[in-house]
């Protein structure tokens, strides 16, 4: 690291409305250094990266790069000043090639006037092996992993000669050896002297790659700090501004009779004969590895996936497969892992996403009847609270802890007697997480079922009553509460159960 200021923001404000989404943020980046920008759900990040990448215009305050104040006006001027952001989801066009997606509006053309897709392969090729990820030029983005697109947006961002580069929660939804990956790259580019700015809410990834910690709170600074000077416990501290001691506040609930029972159910080719029961109170945890088919067990017994043999029954009825909108009737809800493709409607407001899984109760005549939609959200809403502009603000305006909410609270207004909730906490800051573990205890305590996937060890052995451990497609064990540690779950998601003879 060097004393070199890459970019500074002083007193940066910004507001949508009457609603002030950043009230003082302060950031300095150095060259040669990877600074961690962390803070709950809303507390400005989003809106930090924004005006940084030039989508959003400061309101006040200053922002300089290499000691020269800037204002971006669109995110054009952003790139051509040397700032490239890096978002969780790549936005590459995914019918063109790995090699026109990186010299998107910038293509190379002989001096016939023809487009050199020669030298764009070339240089494809050069920039991929430079990042020890070599990429074939020719191949379609489309069928590329989702680490994978990220490497060819950072090939792209270092070919147009980017300083500063902002990586926006990059590794939630990696596996364990591409955040490796990707964090080898990060150090690559630091000590190749550009300055990285890294957002996430995974306190080990931010202790292990990063150099600086600033974190924020309410829109506001709040304090920077060294990763060798600082700890996580102070960390979380300066982030809610409270004491975070109970992350994981399981209450002890009545169990009570089978809710769900699933018999050998199989979907040739993702899983086979699996069996399991979900008790009235009980948290009952599928744990396992990425890939294991745990989230595809879930989504067959909600109706989402097919499956070829077995059986689902709520409540001793019958479910059919194929048919949510049957699970729903039965009193099932399902949380489901990515929320913003299968959990929200991105473009539509708060109050229409709280109320989409009950609207049928909520019409008279095929007409939804805002005295009753509006009473029923605002009460999710405040239960659950969201922090939002108004009933109306877009789901695609939150904040991803915010989002979650709103998606959890859809299921809750729909009473539901089961609740499968797949990574109920993947991406959200720890405020955020202790609230999620808070809310679903109380409904555990209330005598609903829980089926709840996560790939997170400690909420794992901080919330189930019983884990279930899945691996490739078939649970491998079943272990209580008071039986249940990591070494024994890791060992049942990476061994085959032992066959007596």
């Amino acid at each position: 690291m060097t004393d070199t200021a890459l970019l500074e923001l002083h007193g940066v404000t910004k507001s949508f409305g009457a609603v002030a989404a950043l009230v003082s943020a302060d950031l300095t980046l150095q060259a040669g250094s990877i600074h961690a920008v962390i803070g709950e759900n809303g507390a400005g990040k989003s809106t930090l990266v924004k005006i940084i990448g030039g989508l959003y215009r400061r309101d006040g305050g200053e922002f300089l790069l290499e000691g020269e104040s800037v204002d971006f006006h669109n995110t054009r001027e952003a790139k051509a000043a040397g700032i490239a952001v890096i978002y969780q989801e790549p936005t590459l066009f995914p019918d063109l090639s790995v090699a026109e997606n990186l010299f998107v509006g910038r293509q190379p053309y002989t001096r016939f006037g023809a487009l050199d897709r020669a030298k764009m392969r070339r240089e494809t090729r050069e920039l991929t092996q430079r990042l020890g990820v070599p990429i074939d030029p020719d191949r379609e983005a489309r069928g590329l992993s989702i680490a994978d697109q990220q490497v060819v947006e950072i090939a792209k961002s270092i070919s147009v000669g980017a300083k500063v580069i902002v990586m926006d929660e990059p590794t939630a939804a990696l596996s364990g050896v591409e955040v490796e990956r990707l964090m080898g790259i990060a150090r690559q580019l630091r000590d190749e002297g550009k300055g990285l700015i890294f957002i996430s809410h995974r306190f080990d990834e931010v202790f292990a790659l990063c150099d600086v910690i600033t974190v924020m709170r309410d829109g506001s600074y709040v304090a920077t700090n060294s990763t060798t000077s600082t700890t996580e416990d102070e960390i979380i501290h300066q982030m809610v501004g409270r004491s975070v001691d109970n992350l994981y506040p399981k209450q002890d609930a009545q169990i009570g009779e089978p809710v769900i029972e699933v018999e050998h159910l199989t979907s040739v080719g993702v899983f086979d004969d699996v069996s399991f029961t979900v008790r009235s109170g009980e948290i009952v945890c599928l744990a396992g590895l990425v890939g294991a088919g745990r989230s595809e067990i879930a989504r067959a017994v909600f109706g989402v996936d097919p499956y070829d043999s077995g059986s689902v029954r709520m409540n001793g009825v019958s479910v059919p497969k194929k048919n949510p909108a049957a699970a729903m009737r039965l009193g099932i809800g399902f949380v489901p892992e990515d929320r913003r493709k299968q959990g929200l409607a991105m473009t539509a407001g708060v109050q229409t996403n709280i109320t989409l899984a009950i609207r049928e109760k909520l019409a008279r005549f095929g007409f939804i009847i805002d005295s009753l939609e509006e009473p029923s959200a605002r009460t999710w809403a405040a239960r659950l609270q969201v922090k939002m502009y108004a009933l109306d603000t877009e789901a695609q305006m939150l904040s991803g802890g915010n989002q979650q909410k709103v998606v959890l609270g859809k299921w809750l207004a729909t009473r539901p007697k089961l609740l499968i909730v797949d990574e109920p906490t993947r991406g959200i800051d720890v405020g955020t997480k202790a609230e999620v573990h808070r809310l679903l205890s109380e409904l555990a305590g209330t005598g609903v079922a829980l089926l709840m996937i996560s790939s997170e060890l400690p909420e794992v052995m901080g919330m189930a009553d019983r884990v279930l451990v899945v691996r490739e497609g078939r649970i491998t064990a079943e272990l209580p509460r008071a039986t249940a540690t990591p070494q024994n779950v890791m060992y049942a998601a990476t061994h085959a159960p032992e066959v007596a003879a």
